[in-house]
């Protein structure tokens, strides 16, 4: 189903492009003359608001569901380029961790957050909804662990707190075209953050075992290659924004 609505807002977005542009042709990656935060072609995406109802846990979905992504990029400061990328979650090998990027995703919590570190043949890193710099971010919700210690929720000061537990030896490794839980050099130190693993790489095995990947992406991956390589500055910052426009959940 999620593929069909991201059809349809592809169709939405070069109708818009032919509007405000008359310029030809109008494929996935979209460009338009508008200046970051100004009404622009990647507007047309984000009319299709996550559904509230869906914010019922993972017993409530299958196996998997998807989160689809909308980023953009204006590496000249004037003309947006958006990608979609669609991630298929796994919620039977890494539960908590599929359960906390889709419960973040249904409450708009990673709608307008940059991906603050990009390094080139390594990863695209965001979801710091909190600082937007990388040192913040928490937990969707309660999954057992505050400040990387099991204990009682009431234990907890509160929210901004909160971690998922570690489900890093669940199988899936870091291979090219997945996702995967940012944390501390702690155990149990998940909050929000992620990072997407682009398609020029193999296997950062170096990573397995210890952050936990828990998605594939299933469409848009040359996108995440494409934005592992725009230019960087101190603390692999991009020197133009790269931003999650909107996190689409479904079933």
């Amino acid at each position: 189903m999620s593929r069909l609505v991201n059809r349809s807002r592809m169709l939405g977005v070069c109708l818009l492009c032919v509007m405000l542009m008359s310029a030809p042709g109008c494929l996935e990656e979209t460009t338009s003359s508008s200046s970051p935060g100004a009404s622009g072609p990647c507007d047309s995406f984000t009319d299709a608001s996550n559904d509230s109802s869906l914010l019922n846990g993972s017993a409530s979905v299958g196996e998997t569901s998807e989160v689809t992504l909308l980023i953009s990029h204006a590496p000249d400061g004037l003309n947006i380029t958006c990608y979609s990328i669609v991630i298929e979650l796994d919620h039977v090998l890494a539960p908590n961790h599929a359960d906390n990027f889709r419960t973040h995703s249904l409450l708009g919590n990673y709608d307008n957050v940059t991906f603050h570190r990009i390094i080139d043949d390594f990863m695209v890193q965001g979801g710091d909804f909190e600082n937007g710099d990388g040192t913040g971010g928490y937990a969707a919700r309660w999954y057992g662990i505050c400040d990387g210690q099991a204990m009682n929720q009431s234990e907890c000061p509160d929210q901004t707190h909160y971690n998922v537990n570690d489900e890093a030896d669940n199988g899936l490794k870091h291979f090219s075209c997945t996702i995967s839980m940012a944390k501390t050099n702690y155990p149990n130190t998940g909050g929000s953050q992620f990072f997407l693993m682009p398609g020029d790489i193999s296997q950062h095995s170096w990573l397995d075992g210890v952050h936990s990947v828990f998605g594939t992406v299933t469409s848009g991956c040359e996108h995440i290659t494409t934005i592992s390589q725009v230019e960087t500055g101190s603390g692999d910052r991009p020197v133009s924004p790269v931003m999650l426009v909107t996190a689409t959940a479904s079933e």
